[in-house]
């Protein structure tokens, strides 16, 4: 998809109706701009699912198991850590 736009003198570019309506960007969305070989990139950022946190968390826990850490052993990671900055 593709569509004419028009930066204003404070910079401000405003995306096409159908390109927000097509992504599902409302007001307030946030990107990460790209700049390379004189092209310009947006990339929204979304928040991530739960779920996909869900997945990590439970690969985690398989890898401390598999380590044979315990609670207290992260705990104690945690408050080194802490300790160091």
């Amino acid at each position: 998809m593709a569509a004419i736009t028009a930066m204003s003198s404070k910079g401000q570019v405003v995306l096409p109706k159908k390109i927000r309506t097509a992504l599902n960007l409302s007001a307030g969305a946030q990107f990460v701009v790209f700049s390379c070989d004189g092209n310009i990139l947006l990339k929204p950022i979304k928040a991530p699912d739960i779920s996909e946190f869900a997945g990590l968390l439970e690969q985690a826990r398989e890898w401390a198991a598999a380590e044979g850490m315990s609670k207290n052993d992260i705990s104690e990671a945690i408050k080194a850590v802490r300790k160091k900055s």
